[in-house]
């Protein structure tokens, strides 16, 4: 099977390596929008910058900065458990595919083309919006950064979901939203498909390092 870009741009393939939040699902929006819909939830203004402030903190860090600057009294632990709650509402019941995304699949699928999902989130909401989405099936494994034990900053997840593909590197493209995991995919030697998300602050560099960049996957063309 061949895919070419809108640039003209084409690549063999016999495997595909799917990210998921902004890549399939049009998802990257509940984590931008969580820490302020978290405290507003508790009747609280949010600060306007919150999101910003959030960016590179764990979810014990943001449970903290609720109880220290907002004055939430409650436990890191039950923080951390209802916010919990409120992204696994999202995926389970309002996460929705990206344009394109489904037809892509079918297309992959009638040419025998296995396929697996690399992802951040947890597996039990991945599994939970995939199933409702009716996409599930499609792949071959859905393989979490818990599971691998590292995060996207390594390669260890993407070369345990090739393994699991038990195809050719070379024909094997990482489709990717995100600079920093595109990278890593990039310099472990992978062919990288970049996938516009308005989440990605850097789509200069995002184009530079993808092989084949487009703006939705149904602009992508198969043969």
């Amino acid at each position: 099977m061949r895919i070419i870009g809108n640039d003209g741009k084409e690549k063999q393939i016999e495997g595909v390596i799917f990210d998921l939040d902004g890549t399939l699902l049009d998802s990257m929006k509940i984590w931008d929008a969580i820490g302020n819909d978290y405290i507003e939830s508790l009747g609280i203004t949010a600060e306007e910058d919150l999101a910003v402030t959030f960016k590179d903190m764990s979810m014990e860090q943001s449970a903290e900065y609720y109880r220290r600057v907002y004055g939430v009294d409650k436990s890191i632990e039950k923080i951390i458990s209802e916010i919990n709650e409120m992204i696994a509402v999202f995926y389970k019941e309002k996460a929705e595919l990206k344009e394109g995304v489904k037809d892509f699949l079918e297309a992959c699928r009638l040419q025998d083309i296995p396929m697996c999902i690399a992802t951040a989130t947890s597996k039990v909401l991945v599994e939970a919006a995939l199933e409702r989405l009716n996409i599930l099936h499609f792949f071959k494994k859905v393989l979490t950064c818990e599971e691998v034990g590292k995060g996207k900053d390594s390669r260890e997840i993407f070369e345990q979901a090739l393994k699991c593909l038990g195809t050719d590197m070379g024909r094997t493209p990482v489709f990717e939203d995100a600079l920093h995991a595109a990278r890593t995919a990039k310099n472990a030697g992978f062919y990288v498909i970049g996938v516009f998300d308005p989440s990605e602050p850097d789509q200069n560099e995002m184009k530079q390092t993808s092989d084949i960049y487009v703006n939705r996957i149904n602009d992508l063309n198969i043969k």
